[in-house]
């Protein structure tokens, strides 16, 4: 239904919208063809019973119906009482005045619409329009919060109606959204609608208890509790880091043996604790440039300190700042001088830039991309680019390019150790999110993979082929995606895996420090192995 209106949010019709696969962005040859698409899963009916999805047809939060009226009752006071204490400076100081911003001054122009990237991938269906979930949390601001007159207070808030399907549709709606800010970009008059989308997110987890099992149970509470969201606890983390040292000796020549504990080092080294378990030559690619270069660093083996996932960033304040309060601890008790933030962009966002808004006199924090681009330009390395010699695109995490500005340290590496690097369009802090971020590159359950990765991911798929337009088309020259971003990755990999990528057109994707040590004159040639990936 392209035809849906703001006020049908509160319709009792059994789903609002529907995605129909003819209706999505045509993608280019060979992925053009609907009979070879998959499609979207249905959800049983016994889902369908238990669980609310008259949104979309589609499940990302898995929030259960009500049994009772009394509940249901309960569910929308506590609904109301989130709504308010959002817009109160003691509940949300430091996010409270963009927000209030966007409430008030949003000029219905409808600029950021095709700038977001699910909006227009998913054939403009108006359910994904960034203004759409918006203007709801707007008329709600105008009814509940900020009350006027009767007769203008009616004109601002459209007479809309706080119901059970609002309030199930709304949450639900703030999990088609990756946050990636491209439309806050856009806008003339510098509306949010990403923080609003954030903030509606933090109002059901930390007023309603409502939030993906994947963030929560799986993510930040699993973190806290055993030291990283994969689950793994230090003795494991310790063994796989072993075994990653020992195959990366074996594979580069080069004795590669990573640090624990050390007090005093100049740096403390924090991955997404993702890339130990998927993506190995990454913390191996990261151990050995930091030896070659002669810095003195180190990782922890203290909980939460060899994970810098913080999925709080994306749903829970509180949450966010018991992990970010875990890292700064452990940094201040080694004594290191920094933190470098491994290749991922939400631990980068929320350890870099919003912790400031937590903590004062933190540790100084570095992200992966400047301290890489200093140690290939030092001269402590020496590099062959031509052992490169295959074509290479960047794909920018939003949290590093556009909510951080990180965005020429890596393409100066890339221009230097790449000869046939070319940029995607639009790219920088233009770029189109991989559809993996605010979470969702871990959010698989029910049919939600479906959605992420046919409607999330779909204008990221097109801009990777075109950016290697003019090479061979086929699998015979493989094209290189350098993702440096774990959540980014996950994305690549489902994204990849669901077209037959690789086989149908040779794409692969990894990170940046993988290239740099494919280039390293003292590493054995033969770093990134295609037939391996």
């Amino acid at each position: 239904m392209k035809n849906v209106k703001i006020k049908d949010i509160s319709s009792p019709v059994e789903q609002l919208a529907e995605i129909k696969l003819e209706e999505l962005y045509p993608l280019p040859p060979p992925y053009d063809k609907l009979e070879e698409q998959p499609g979207f899963k249905t959800l049983s009916r016994e889902i369908r019973a238990k669980f609310e999805a008259s949104l979309d047809g589609v499940m990302a939060v898995g929030l259960k119906k009500p049994e009772s009226e009394e509940e249901e009752k309960r569910l929308i006071e506590s609904f109301i009482s989130g709504l308010n204490k959002l817009f109160s400076k003691e509940n949300n100081w430091a996010f409270l005045q963009p927000l209030t911003l966007s409430m008030e001054y949003c000029a219905r122009c409808q600029t950021c619409s095709q700038d977001c990237p699910i909006f227009i991938g998913s054939g403009e269906n108006e359910i994904y329009r960034p203004t759409y979930r918006a203007e709801i949390l707007r008329k709600l601001y105008f009814k509940y919060v900020k009350k006027g007159s009767k007769l203008y207070n009616t004109f601002q808030n459209g007479g809309i109606e706080l119901n059970w399907k609002l309030i199930a549709r709304l949450f639900e709606l703030s999990y088609r959204c990756t946050l990636c800010r491209r439309c806050a970009q856009s806008c003339p008059i510098g509306v949010d609608n990403g923080l609003i989308t954030h903030e509606l997110r933090k109002m059901f987890s930390m007023e309603m208890g409502l939030s993906p099992k994947e963030l929560h149970e799986k993510g930040t509470v699993q973190q806290l509790e055993v030291g990283s969201s994969t689950g793994m606890n230090s003795l494991v983390v310790k063994d796989n880091i072993e075994f990653i040292d020992e195959d990366m000796s074996e594979r580069t020549g080069i004795k590669v043996e990573t640090k624990w504990d050390v007090e005093g080092a100049d740096v403390l080294l924090i991955h997404n604790s993702g890339e130990i378990l998927s993506w190995p030559e990454n913390p191996g690619a990261f151990a050995l440039i930091l030896d070659a270069a002669g810095i003195k660093w180190t990782m922890s083996s203290d909980l939460v300190g060899y994970d810098g996932v913080n999925y709080g960033l994306f749903y829970d304040d509180v949450q966010l700042a018991r992990i970010a309060m875990k890292h700064l601890d452990i940094a201040k008790k080694l004594k290191v001088k920094k933190i470098v933030m491994g290749e991922c962009g939400h631990e980068s966002k929320a350890m870099g830039v919003i912790a400031d808004r937590i903590f004062a006199g933190a540790v100084p924090r570095e992200t992966a991309m400047t301290i890489m681009n200093d140690i290939v330009f030092s001269g402590k390395l020496k590099f062959e680019p031509e052992r490169n010699w295959f074509p290479v695109t960047l794909h920018d995490p939003c949290n590093l390019a556009r909510s951080m500005g990180v965005i020429e340290p890596q393409r100066k590496v890339l221009r230097y150790l790449a000869p046939k690097f070319r940029e995607m369009e639009p790219h920088g802090n233009r770029n189109y999110c991989c559809g993996g971020g605010s979470g969702f590159a871990v959010m698989s359950r029910y049919n939600f993979s479906d959605w992420r990765i046919q409607v999330a991911s779909r204008m990221k798929f097109e801009q990777v082929l075109n950016a290697f337009s003019d090479e061979n088309p086929g699998p015979e020259t493989p094209k290189y995606v350098c993702a440096p971003c774990s959540n980014c990755k996950g994305a690549f990999r489902d994204l990849f895996d669901f077209y037959g990528a690789k086989a149908k057109s040779g794409l692969y994707y990894s990170g940046l420090v993988e290239l740099i040590v494919n280039a390293m004159v003292d590493v054995k040639e033969g770093f990134i192995d295609f037939e391996m990936m």
